[in-house]
């Protein structure tokens, strides 16, 4: 079984595009997505799954078991960058370390949708609550990092105020649209919200399978982290977020019955930011060098989840349900 979904997840057609998209950049060919394109595609992805997730979330009863999948997220998101940040804090620095820590505790948006197209593929639904989760995971590793930054390092975060930091972390822009999309989901009316149905879901695959293009040439981009920082970091990123994901996939069936929600939240805790993140830390921790924290999350972890990550993780699911 556990083979099965690995060879399925490989030749899934989004994912061959990821792949092209490696090859291409790695060939020195011209192929290129042009930025105002790249840009409205995240932002369309981004509003697909918000609203379709409000849709979904106003259908659905807020018991414990959300409140619950809610409060681990939350408390995860802010603990995650606390034990990633005294690994790494001696051997790169506290600016550095409090970067990384911050991404490994926030969330990859674009992991999040591509597993969904994985469930899609399995039949399998998650509930809107995921997707508000998915946002509000955002914020407490970014706080967690810099909070950590400005006491082992007091010079790394005084270019801007701990209000500023929440304040950005919350209003920028995939938050917002994310957000945005999930509360206009859930109050729109039902009948008229079936208008833009072909907009949200006909068209998602083919848009989805255009950004991991992108994707895949931004990071082939960055495999010059191997070379540079060597295998350390390189290491980290893959058994950090493995042994987050693997955790929560075997543990989650403790307070999660539904196996696709208790998916997404493994997803949301096994990702890293490579987007929020790294705009809150060009503010805030100057120091920090972007060079080391982005390829880490979007040249080796989000490769690694989205091809072999997610069908170990979803096996390790069924394993302990």
């Amino acid at each position: 079984m556990e083979l099965h979904l690995l060879i399925q997840n490989l030749t899934n057609p989004t994912l061959l595009f990821f792949v092209l998209g490696i090859v291409a950049s790695l060939v020195k060919s011209d192929l290129e997505i042009p930025k105002s394109s790249s840009k409205f595609i995240a932002l369309y992805l981004l509003f697909a799954i918000g609203f379709k997730g409000g849709q979904e979330l106003r259908h659905s009863t807020v018991d414990a078991e959300v409140i619950y999948t809610l409060l681990t997220g939350l408390f995860l998101s802010a603990a995650i960058p606390v034990y990633v940040f005294f690994i790494l804090r001696k051997r790169l620095g506290a600016s550095n370390a409090g970067a990384i820590a911050a991404a490994y505790g926030s969330v990859s948006a674009v992991t999040f949708v591509t597993a969904a197209s994985f469930l899609e593929t399995l039949k399998l639904n998650f509930g809107g609550h995921m997707v508000a989760l998915m946002a509000l995971m955002e914020s407490p590793a970014i706080v967690t990092g810099i909070f950590l930054m400005k006491k082992f390092d007091q010079d790394s975060g005084d270019s801007m105020s701990m209000k500023k930091i929440v304040s950005h972390s919350f209003t920028n822009g995939s938050v917002m649209m994310i957000l945005g999309s999930l509360l206009i989901g859930y109050f729109a009316d039902a009948k008229q919200a079936l208008d833009i149905k072909p907009f949200t879901n006909d068209i998602f695959k083919g848009f989805l399978a255009i950004f991991l293009l992108e994707m895949g040439m931004v990071t082939a981009k960055k495999f010059g982290i191997f070379k540079k920082y060597g295998l350390f970091v390189t290491s980290i990123a893959i058994i950090a977020p493995l042994v987050n994901g693997l955790a929560i996939a075997a543990l989650s069936g403790l307070f999660i019955e539904d196996t696709a929600n208790r998916f997404m939240l493994t997803i949301l805790v096994a990702s890293a930011s490579y987007i929020a993140v790294p705009a809150a830390m060009q503010l805030a921790a100057p120091k920090a060098d972007p060079g080391l924290f982005v390829p880490m999350s979007l040249g080796i972890t989000f490769p690694f989840n989205i091809t072999i990550g997610m069908p170990i993780y979803f096996a390790v699911i069924q394993y302990f349900s």
